[in-house]
């Protein structure tokens, strides 16, 4: 019996210890863990009292007392009327003075010169017809270019008004060599072979022209009115009506000899009484 007596004592131990003991400690183990949990949130996530006060001074608007300069929106003064009117004037009387020194510096005269692309080797002509194609297929990318812009940004102006200076100034760039270089190259052919048609001599350099003033009317937007958005269009559609005309002018001279218009007549009439 004595083993027995031995055996309840240390089992009634053990049911003490488990009882007491046990729960004791876990429940001062759950207090420092919640204790741990609060101090390891930042001060900003504890949710304040509903009525801590505030500590940003409260603005009174009906008060006496003068608002802060730094609670303060600074609009910048609006531009004179002789910038945003009178620039986009400027800059068109600019193209018109542009083209007339041109007429005074290099009036038209009838030369004795006689050109016609079909009498270019046949590497020429091929080369100036693929060159002309490719030149009006980056021509077609540019208008698609200016519609994906305009529908992004619904206007000239917002366009350039989000535009950065040096993207402006890349731009600049890339556009002044484009447009000068691509003239150059398929204008050339084309005053040569007209050479005898008046108003043929005008469509290169309007074309130079307009596009000068085209770009001058970027650096308008981004900087003084949207006005200069009048200015950009008109230089727009005349750039594009003189590309166009000496693109198709081209192609149909190398790429179609046999089909004819009115200039054609006229200026063959002129090369004939030159040369008679």
């Amino acid at each position: 019996m004595k083993p027995i007596r031995i055996s309840l004592v240390l089992l009634s131990v053990c049911a003490t210890f488990v009882a007491v003991v046990i729960p004791a400690n876990a429940a001062d183990a759950g207090a420092a863990t919640v204790a741990n949990t609060v101090s390891a949130v930042p001060p900003a996530a504890v949710p304040s009292a509903p009525n801590s006060p505030s500590t940003e001074p409260a603005l009174d608007f009906f008060g006496d007392k003068p608002i802060a300069d730094a609670a303060l929106v600074h609009v910048p003064p609006p531009k004179p009327q002789w910038m945003t009117v009178g620039g986009p004037i400027a800059l068109f009387l600019f193209f018109l003075g542009l083209i007339y020194s041109v007429y005074k510096f290099i009036p038209f005269r009838d030369t004795p010169i006689h050109f016609d692309l079909h009498d270019l080797p046949v590497a020429a002509q091929r080369g100036i017809g693929m060159a002309v194609i490719l030149f009006g297929i980056a021509f077609v990318f540019g208008i698609a270019e200016i519609h994906y812009q305009l529908g992004l940004h619904d206007t000239a102006e917002a366009y350039f008004q989000a535009m950065s200076l040096g993207k402006l100034i890349a731009m600049t760039h890339a556009h002044m060599f484009g447009f000068t270089t691509s003239f150059f190259i398929i204008g050339i052919p084309f005053s040569l072979h007209f050479h005898h048609l008046k108003i043929y001599q005008w469509i290169f350099p309007l074309g130079l022209a307009a596009s000068l003033c085209d770009i001058i009317s970027w650096w308008g937007l981004r900087f003084i009115s949207g006005n200069f958005e009048y200015i950009t269009w008109w230089c727009g559609f005349i750039f594009g009506t003189c590309y166009g005309w000496i693109l198709i002018g081209l192609v149909r001279v190398i790429f179609f000899p046999n089909f004819h218009w009115a200039a054609d007549y006229e200026n063959d009439g002129k090369k004939a009484d030159s040369s008679g």
